[in-house]
């Protein structure tokens, strides 16, 4: 159960990422997979209690938000997305004042051209870096969590956000091991 509520959180802020950039289709995205997660987990759960009629069952909720936020990595992260995008911007800067002194049309479009091409490398490559290193921080995030409900014998653990009612908040419990 904690690999498929790692699934779906990994799935979540994949979208999340897709929507920073999409918009909209985001949120159909996150709302279509928290009514399965939800539809699922109550089946899994009423069948589980149908068949072994077990009453331990303990329910976890994280608020990954503000484990995210709070994250050392993440503010780390975040600062060099900043540092990266001033040197973009110093770059975007050098061609429009290359360009700018330039008269000859072909020689214009020559470095449009190229100066083009080097912005898009540059946040492609800013891209890609940031992606594999917020995996990575998401990944320690999850491992930190499952770690936590399992030492605490917990059978589920659910984002906070999509919890109306129950479950004890083990948040201030897993956010001393995320770094």
């Amino acid at each position: 159960m904690a690999e498929l509520y790692c699934q779906v959180i990994s799935k979540l802020k994949f979208y999340a990422k897709l929507g920073y950039q999409k918009g909209v289709k985001m949120k159909k995205h996150i709302i279509t997979m928290l009514v399965a997660v939800l539809a699922f987990t109550g089946g899994y759960s009423l069948n589980n209690k149908a068949i072994s009629g077990d009453t331990d069952y303990k329910i976890a909720v994280v608020d990954v938000q503000q484990l995210v936020a709070n994250s050392n990595e993440v503010k780390k992260l975040k600062a060099e997305q900043e540092k990266k995008m001033q040197t973009m911007q110093s770059t975007l800067e050098k061609a429009r004042t290359d360009i700018a002194k330039e008269t000859d049309p072909e020689k214009i479009k020559t470095l449009e051209e190229k100066y083009r091409n080097d912005i898009n490398k540059q946040k492609q490559a800013m891209e890609q870096e940031y992606n594999a290193k917020f995996d990575a921080i998401d990944k320690n995030i999850r491992n930190a969590v499952v770690e936590k409900a399992r030492s605490m014998n917990y059978n589920l653990v659910l984002p906070k956000n999509i919890v109306l009612l129950g479950g004890d908040d083990i948040t201030n419990q897993v956010a001393p091991a995320i770094k």
